[in-house]
């Protein structure tokens, strides 16, 4: 049995201040490209895992060989399965990239294993919760399961009191609060630029507890841009203003915070947006950076592979749906 997840864009937490009784609560984007593609077999007992011989991103083969253990002990321990697993690694992309592999590679294995032993209909809110992924964000957790464009609700201060990032934190995953098709004709340009620094781990703790809260001012007007700009503009389908609204989220709240602790990624957005790009976004912590485009911006693509290099600029479209089982 295999298992294609797709990635994703995380466009913008919302409320990283509390004064309103919840925090966290975000809108992200799934993606056709890259996939995490994930194969299982059912063995005797215990759990292996090779990759397919064309892969070879070390810290990507690492964060596997570390989250599908994990993730298949959580999973079979429990729904008590007394069965082994297999798996191998067809394909998958870079760790801490912005892109959102941890929760797709922990999600895939945790799907994989239920299906295979005859458990189906378990859904991805729960195998979130199993697997310890969306104590933060929603949104690796339901562009899997359903894919587009996705909104979620953050945390009751009562579940969650103080600021986590996902990987550090017990919460269940959030409730979903919307979920949009994103249009199919747009294309999405997503750039990595060259950096040595990436935040992670105790560091990424580090960051949410010192810069936390948010002031409430800006958080705000985080989800005034959301509601009233970015997704009614979206269903619209004005992209240029889809655009604008995206680079105004930048000017606030966390996404205006990661900025400022990664000043590097700041020009070359500069210069995209300054080549013709509608606006420009970060994901996550990045590097990666995104712009929507259509047929008359196409040019924004070769302008953007002159800014960072040809081999760190892709294109894809959004996933409108979310994993594909292939038995």
């Amino acid at each position: 049995m295999i298992i294609r997840t797709p990635s994703r864009l995380h466009m913008s937490l919302f409320d990283m201040n509390g004064s309103y009784k919840r925090i966290d609560g975000g809108i992200g984007l799934a993606l056709q490209d890259p996939q995490f593609v994930l194969e299982c077999e059912e063995t005797e007992k215990g759990v292996t895992f090779d990759f397919d011989s064309k892969l070879s991103d070390e810290e990507a083969i690492a964060e596997c060989s570390e989250k599908i253990p994990a993730a298949a002990k959580r999973t079979i321990e429990h729904f008590s399965i007394d069965t082994g697993f297999h798996f191998t690694v067809h394909s998958t992309y870079h760790p801490h990239s912005g892109l959102g592999s941890g929760t797709q590679i922990a999600l895939a294995t945790a799907k994989l294993i239920t299906e295979s032993v005859g458990i189906s209909g378990v859904e991805g809110k729960e195998l979130s919760t199993i697997v310890g992924r969306g104590g933060t964000s929603g949104i690796g957790t339901y562009v899997n399961e359903l894919g587009g464009l996705i909104v979620d609700g953050g945390h009751s201060l009562k579940e969650k009191p103080g600021f986590l990032p996902s990987g550090a934190s017990k919460a269940s995953p959030p409730p979903l609060i919307a979920r949009y098709d994103f249009p199919e004709e747009w294309d999405i340009l997503v750039a990595m630029p060259d950096i040595d620094y990436y935040v992670n781990g105790q560091e990424e703790v580090n960051i949410f507890q010192t810069y936390c809260p948010i002031p409430q001012d800006e958080v705000e007007k985080v989800s005034h841009i959301v509601l009233m700009n970015l997704l009614p503009f979206m269903l619209e389908k004005d992209i240029k203003n889809v655009g604008w609204s995206v680079s105004q989220l930048q000017k606030y709240g966390f996404n205006n915070l990661e900025h400022s602790l990664e000043p590097h990624i700041l020009p070359t957005m500069k210069a995209i947006e300054e080549a013709g790009a509608y606006g420009v976004g970060i994901s996550s912590f990045g590097p990666a950076v995104y712009t929507f485009f259509d047929e008359e911006n196409k040019d924004i693509v070769d302008a953007t592979k002159e800014i960072v290099g040809e081999d760190n600029v892709f294109v894809t479209k959004a996933q409108n749906h979310g994993y594909v089982l292939e038995k």
